[in-house]
């Protein structure tokens, strides 16, 4: 069974934030180490290198991308284990993206917030977020990978109806 796209489109003064969550059965810190700790990255995004602090830029690899390539990352604002601020550009544009973590009851929610200035590539970035962030669920949980080809084009016209 396909899954069923999440990520909502949410008009702000500058464009348009793309949000998608998630809730792992897990504390918050653990969730933030999950996101914030190249070892645990490689899992589900890729690894990254370089010293890492605001204001800073790390190198990230796309290790489940095509090429597999290093692209810089600058942390933008990094307020553990609540917030993780970053940008980066590639040749698809660029990427302002925020980490908000909540911790509920016998949870954490991760709320991914794509910021975009045109909503444009909207109906490939979403199914691409909504395939990363279970990927991140399968690495917490143990349980299989997700495909790519699952998301993406089954969710393009999701996305794309959603501007």
């Amino acid at each position: 069974m396909a899954p069923e796209p999440t990520g909502r489109l949410v008009p702000t003064p500058a464009g348009h934030d793309l949000i998608l969550t998630r809730v792992h059965r897990a504390p918050v810190a653990d969730v933030w180490a999950s996101i914030t700790e190249p070892q645990r990255t490689a899992r589900w995004f890729g690894p990254w290198r370089g010293e890492a602090a605001p204001g800073r830029t790390i190198e990230v690899q796309l290790a489940f991308e095509e090429s597999e390539p290093w692209c810089p990352l600058l942390i933008e604002a990094c307020e553990p284990p609540r917030r993780l601020a970053v940008s980066m550009e590639d040749e698809a544009g660029s990427w302002h993206l925020e980490v908000l973590l909540t911790e509920t009851g016998g949870g954490t929610e991760i709320r991914l917030v794509h910021h975009l200035a045109s909503t444009r590539l909207l109906g490939e970035t979403g199914p691409g977020w909504e395939y990363y962030l279970d990927m991140l669920v399968a690495a917490r949980t143990g349980g299989p990978r997700p495909d790519f080809e699952d998301y993406y084009p089954a969710q393009k016209a999701y996305f794309e109806s959603l501007a």
